[in-house]
């Protein structure tokens, strides 16, 4: 396969993963802003690590309005993660980025998830199209989380499992694994700053939206049966492999998605060492263990090994 056409597979499955990320987290800030005091928005800039853009972004907004920061700063969040195509993480940017990548590989995907994604890329055209007064953006969020979901589902019952296949996901777990891990470390420590396993007072709404965040209110009560304590919360979103957005579940898509390609290839390289290790390492992990070195410290170690995975896949595969 040419690294141009792994190149748009691997991106096209890490964008898609991105704004279905993206929509999810926005629905749970805009929960939470019924509940607390306006501080949502710092919280979920912090996990994409835009604060400096998303502050330029409100001083620009507020420079050209009146009023008080508290509401207009979450429609100015929403506005800045979900329909800024001046934000290249945003949702309408991602969904955009992956329909490019996916027009070049027409020969490499099948109908079915061609016209998903290009149905969801053309709906956005549409209702963002003049101005934005009457749109709805609750609805147009929600739509693209459940069309993202179909087109992962559209790749999964019709993609031919070749090189193509493993390479979206390839990208696609790979981002999944970034984005909970930052989501976990970042609302973690919002409500334990000082990383405490144990809560004396929980903030049952503020935990279940974390939760929430990849879609695991249901599946916590399903595996601990017991009230939300905020170890098991960790240990659900780090080290379950059987929950499909954990670290560990995804880290393990990685490494058989590797393993695939070693085996397509006929040669190993240092992306195939790091995918190994850092699987073994949720594998193997206790989380009595993780807290005794510190979450935040941790995952911290987690997301660098993650970006310097990408870097090695990138120069192994896309000739980045």
């Amino acid at each position: 396969m040419l690294s141009s056409t792994a190149k748009n597979l691997y991106w096209m499955g890490r964008y898609l993963q991105r704004a279905k990320t993206t929509a999810r987290l926005i629905e749970a800030t805009q929960r939470m802003a019924l509940q607390s005091r306006g501080k949502e928005a710092e919280a979920v800039v912090a996990i994409f690590g835009m604060e400096d853009e998303f502050r330029h972004a409100l001083a620009h907004n507020n420079a050209q309005r009146q009023g008080g920061p508290g509401r207009k700063q979450l429609s100015d969040l929403v506005d800045f993660l979900a329909f800024d195509e001046n934000n290249p993480s945003s949702i309408v940017s991602s969904i955009s980025s992956a329909r490019r990548n996916a027009r070049e590989e027409r020969n490499n995907i099948t109908v079915d998830v061609w016209e998903s994604l290009n149905g969801l890329w053309l709906e956005l055209n549409a209702k963002l199209k003049g101005t934005r007064t009457g749109v709805d953006r609750g609805a147009l969020i929600e739509s693209v989380k459940k069309q993202a979901v179909m087109i992962f589902g559209a790749a999964q019952v019709t993609l031919l499992r070749d090189e193509a296949y493993n390479f979206l996901q390839l990208g696609a777990f790979l981002e999944r694994a970034d984005n909970t891990a930052r989501i976990l470390d970042v609302k973690y420590h919002r409500l334990m700053p000082d990383g405490s396993p144990h809560a004396e007072n929980l903030d049952y709404f503020a935990w279940s939206e974390v939760l929430a965040c990849i879609g695991a209110v249901r599946t916590y009560r399903r595996i601990f049966r017991s009230s939300l304590d905020p170890m098991k919360i960790a240990e659900l979103m780090m080290l379950r492999r059987d929950v499909p957005r954990s670290v560990h579940h995804c880290l393990w898509m990685v490494d058989l998605s590797m393993r695939e390609l070693a085996d397509t290839y006929g040669t190993h390289g240092e992306a195939d060492r790091l995918a190994g290790e850092l699987h073994a390492r949720l594998r193997y992990a206790r989380i009595d263990q993780v807290f005794e070195i510190g979450l935040h410290k941790f995952l911290g170690g987690l997301r660098d090994d993650i970006a310097t995975l990408s870097d090695e896949i990138g120069r192994q595969f896309l000739l980045d």
